[in-house]
C-alpha cells in the first residue's frame, strides 16, 4: 500500500507533501499496522493482541485521528482529548467483542495545531512507534520509546547498542487500549521550511538503523519515493514484523526562520 498527498498549511507558498507505505513483512501472515496521511493528519499505529484484533485497534486509532480533519481549528488539548477518546473506543470495542480482548495499539503522529494564533506542529506518541525530524541535513528522533529497553537504557543498565538485540526489546510500557488510559508524550513547535518527518512502526526501526533512514531522506526529494524505499529496504533486511512508514515534507518559499527557535518542546499529558 502506498499513497501520495498534497495539502496547504498556510498561504499559497506553503505546501505539505506526503507519502505512505506499509507491508506485511516476510514473517507475519497479516498486517496489524494502520496509517493515515490525509489532510493535516499523519500517523502510524502498530496493533497487537486479541486473535488478529491488532488491526482493529490500530484501525480505530487512525480513524479517530482522522476526525481532526473535519475541524476548522485544532489545539493541542483537542489532540490529547481525542487520544483519550480513542482509548475508550478501543476498550468499548473489546468489551462488545470478546474475541478482541487484550487488543491494543501504539500510535505516533504529526498534525497541525493552533498555538497562540499561529500554526504549529504537534508530535505525539504512545508506545514505540516513532517520529523522526530531518532539518538542516541532520536527523533527530523527536519521540521517545515507551518500552522496557528504553527504561533500562535511561537507567544506565544497558547501552543503546545492547537494546537493539535485547530479548525484551519488543515489550512496550504504554499503549492505547488500557485501563487506566496511558499518558501521551506531546511536542509542540513551529514549522520550519525544508523540514521533513518520518513516522514509522518498529517494524522499520528494528530492521534499519537511523543512518539508513537519514540517507534515504538525503537521497530522495519525493516523500512517496522515500516511504517506498524505506519500506522495501526493511523487507529486504528481514521483514520480521509489519512495516509502516509515513514521510511528510514541509515546503515554503520563506526560509529565513531561525532553526534554533524551532526546537520541539516536550510535555507529558495524561490521556
Amino acid at each position: 500500500m502506498s499513497g501520495r498527498h498534497y495539502a496547504a498549511l498556510t498561504g499559497p507558498d506553503v505546501t505539505i507533501r506526503s507519502g505512505a507505505a506499509t507491508h506485511v513483512g516476510r514473517v507475519r501472515d497479516h498486517n496489524e499496522d494502520s496509517l493515515i496521511a490525509e489532510g493535516r493528519v499523519y500517523a502510524v499505529a502498530d496493533g497487537m493482541g486479541g486473535h488478529a484484533a491488532g488491526e482493529v485497534a490500530s484501525g480505530i486509532a487512525v480513524q479517530c485521528l482522522g476526525e481532526l480533519n473535519a475541524r476548522d481549528r485544532v489545539r493541542s488539548e483537542d489532540v490529547v482529548a481525542l487520544l483519550r477518546h480513542t482509548n475508550a473506543r478501543i476498550l468499548e470495542s473489546a468489551a462488545a467483542h470478546p474475541e478482541q480482548t487484550g487488543m491494543g495499539t501504539t500510535v505516533a503522529g504529526l498534525t497541525v495545531v493552533d498555538a497562540g494564533g499561529a500554526d504549529h506542529w504537534i508530535v505525539f506518541n504512545i508506545g514505540d512507534s516513532r517520529v523522526y525530524r530531518f532539518l538542516g541535513n541532520r536527523m533527530s528522533l523527536v519521540t521517545q520509546d515507551h518500552s522496557e529497553v528504553r527504561e533500562m537504557v535511561d537507567a544506565g543498565l544497558i547501552t543503546a547498542e545492547e537494546a537493539l538485540r535485547h530479548p525484551m526489546r519488543n515489550i512496550i510500557t504504554r499503549s492505547l487500549g488500557t485501563n487506566p488510559g496511558p499518558n501521551a508524550d506531546v511536542w509542540v513547535f513551529p514549522p520550519h521550511p525544508g523540514e521533513r518527518f518520518v513516522l514509522c512502526s518498529d517494524g522499520l526501526t528494528n530492521e534499519l538503523d537511523d543512518r539508513t533512514i537519514m540517507v534515504a531522506l538525503q537521497k530522495y526529494d519525493d516523500p512517496q519515493v522515500v516511504a517506498d524505499h524505506l519500506c522495501q529496504a526493511a523487507v529486504e533486511a528481514g521483514g520480521r514484523d509489519n512495516i509502516s512508514v509515513v514521510v511528510v515534507a514541509f515546503d515554503a518559499d520563506d526560509d529565513d526562520s531561525d532553526e534554533a527557535d524551532t526546537a520541539p518542546r516536550h510535555t507529558l499529558i495524561p490521556t
